[in-house]
């Protein structure tokens, strides 16, 4: 479960104030792949960050029981002269599970050959994202945070990446950004429209879409 309680997020953007979320409380249940949808700028991704804890609200405040994933795909807080295989050990340790059986998985499912034992500063983007993805995959969270995490690699390797999602999500909820109406039809149950600062539950992932494109067609 998460919970938004009064939840309010501004930005100051050139001496003018932005406000992305006012004054709003939703709860998403437990085990539920929900779709975030809204116009760019709405506050997407900024509203994923906060559920992580990464950016902090203005005020109001998110409750959430489990655990929560990174932004999958998410590189950002490896560390650059560390190698592939060290960064994995050490989010292992972190999260209290086994470094090997966890090493073993990601070496395996990231297919980086040779780099997984380079420096991670030495990595191409595309790399970085499968490293993260393949760690997001090798720890069982209750709740995963993505951001059109199956865009890396080529055909074969989103294939692969989307069916080992799909495998995970029989235990665990979900939380997506993602611009492709397929895929969020493909991968979530409901959905929330961001629009104006508010946020608007939809039970039926369908009629998420048709408010969101509502909102498109007007603007």
């Amino acid at each position: 479960m998460i919970r938004f309680e009064n939840l309010t997020k501004r930005f100051v953007v050139k001496g003018y104030v932005k406000t992305v979320m006012e004054n709003v409380s939703l709860t998403i249940p437990s085990k539920t792949s929900v779709a975030l949808l809204g116009r760019n700028g709405a506050g997407k991704s900024t509203l994923l960050k906060m559920i992580a804890g990464t950016v902090d609200p203005t005020s109001g405040e998110i409750l959430s029981s489990g655990t929560i994933s990174w932004p999958v795909g998410f590189a950002g807080s490896f560390h650059p002269d560390m190698t592939g295989a060290q960064n994995t050990k050490f989010l292992a340790r972190v999260y209290g599970i086994d470094t090997q059986a966890l090493t073993d998985f990601v070496e395996d499912f990231a297919e980086l050959g040779d780099h997984f034992r380079q420096p991670f500063r030495s990595y191409s983007s595309g790399m970085k994202s499968r490293l993260a993805f393949g760690i997001s995959m090798g720890i069982k969270f209750d709740t995963y945070l993505v951001d059109e995490v199956t865009a890396v690699g080529d055909a074969a390797f989103k294939k692969k990446a989307s069916a080992m999602f799909q495998d995970r999500m029989a235990d665990a909820g979900a939380v997506f950004v993602s611009h492709s109406m397929g895929h969020v039809r493909e991968m979530c149950d409901v959905g929330i429209v961001i629009e104006n600062g508010q946020l608007t539950y939809h039970e039926d992932i369908h009629e998420a879409i048709a408010h969101h494109e509502s909102n498109m067609k007007l603007r």
